[in-house]
């Protein structure tokens, strides 16, 4: 993935040098956070065997909601986000319980949902454009995605991250000593530290250049660091894993199978209702195209990133890598002007490739 990274950045600086200007990684920053918010929360539905092709629809139908309480009904804008929040949790809950209690496929649940969220989006906006914002005036839905961090706090953020990396792969260290277990080379364990102290200063002083931090890439940070928590340091996430590799020998493990769909659902719902207030405020107004594919790329970013669409493996950095692959894709393509049908044609070619080499990983 790595080096398909490099490769895809470096033939769009090459072709479109404006690519690697400060506004321009600043602005694909928070395309990235878009991208990367959606697939974390389509990480946790793959993960135990599922899919959702409902979260394009649903990233507008949960901004929409928002925008026309703010424009229409004149509600404050955090109360308007919070709205728009539960019913996003609502509804996805509903759609786990069916999946789970009635038996019925995943696939089939979520594209009926698809085709129902974006009819209700369309009611909800009445096919017209709706503002984020009342009487031209900023609000908290507007600055998702117009708000930097100053420069000087920006750093500092940069620096209390670093500190929490080093603290964190301390303490993993003495666990897995305690433990008993076969703990990492300490210049190994230093070095990736390293490394990953670099590219978070990196990223700081290069979006300083511009304006500052965006704020949504505080927000995924934020939502990586919650999935990569609830997946990797609790039971809810072991559950996951364990119902995607082998769901039977999960029941008999005693897993509360139901309850962990249910939930990552749920949790899902909430993913999609961060995504879609970002992406309509990204966008500046609530349009019947808001989400339009969105469910494409989240899943492209998985499977790209080593998420097994059969459930059971995958990792946050991976996602995170592939949305990163996705966005600078999207981006670069954007720059030289290429014409929509071939974008689609790239986005189905990487989907397509992505597929198969996770089929021929298997074999």
């Amino acid at each position: 993935m790595l080096i398909a990274l490099v490769a895809v950045c470096g033939f769009f600086a090459v072709a479109a040098p404006q690519f690697l200007s400060a506004r321009n990684l600043s602005l694909l920053m928070t395309e990235l956070a878009i991208t990367g918010t959606l697939a974390m929360g389509m990480l946790l539905i793959i993960l135990p065997g599922h899919i959702d092709l409902s979260v394009g629809s649903g990233v507008g139908l949960l901004g929409g909601i928002a925008s026309a309480l703010v424009f229409h009904g004149d509600v404050p804008a955090p109360l308007a986000l919070a709205a728009g929040l539960v019913v996003g949790v609502l509804l996805w809950l509903l759609m786990g319980t069916l999946i789970v209690r009635e038996r019925i496929p995943a696939f089939i649940i979520t594209l009926g949902g698809l085709l129902i969220f974006k009819g209700l989006f369309w009611q909800v906006i009445q096919n017209s454009t709706v503002p984020v914002t009342q009487g031209g005036v900023a609000n908290l839905y507007s600055l998702l995605t117009t708000y930097y961090v100053p420069p000087v706090l920006g750093l500092m953020l940069a620096g209390l991250l670093v500190v929490g990396l080093a603290l964190a792969a301390t303490r993993s260290r003495a666990r897995q000593r305690e433990q008993g277990f076969q703990v990492e080379d300490g210049e190994l364990s230093f070095l990736k530290v390293f490394f990953a102290a670099q590219a978070v200063f990196l990223f700081v002083i290069v979006t300083n250049q511009f304006r500052g931090v965006p704020l949504p890439a505080l927000i995924l940070a934020v939502v990586t660091f919650a999935v990569h928590v609830l997946t990797r340091h609790t039971r809810f996430g072991r559950y996951l894993y364990a119902v995607g590799g082998n769901e039977e020998a999960a029941i008999v493990s005693g897993v509360p199978v139901q309850r962990v769909v249910i939930m990552a659902f749920g949790l899902m719902g909430a993913i999609v209702a961060i995504t879609g207030f970002m992406q309509t405020a990204y966008s500046g107004a609530s349009t019947t195209t808001v989400g339009d594919l969105m469910e494409l790329d989240a899943i492209a970013a998985c499977v790209i990133g080593g998420v097994s669409l059969k459930g059971g493996r995958g990792s946050v950095l991976g996602v995170l890598f592939g949305a990163l692959i996705m966005a600078c894709l999207l981006n670069g393509m954007t720059l030289m002007a290429v014409p929509p049908e071939f974008k689609f044609i790239t986005r189905g070619l990487v989907l397509t490739l992505a597929v198969w080499m996770d089929v021929r990983a298997k074999r």
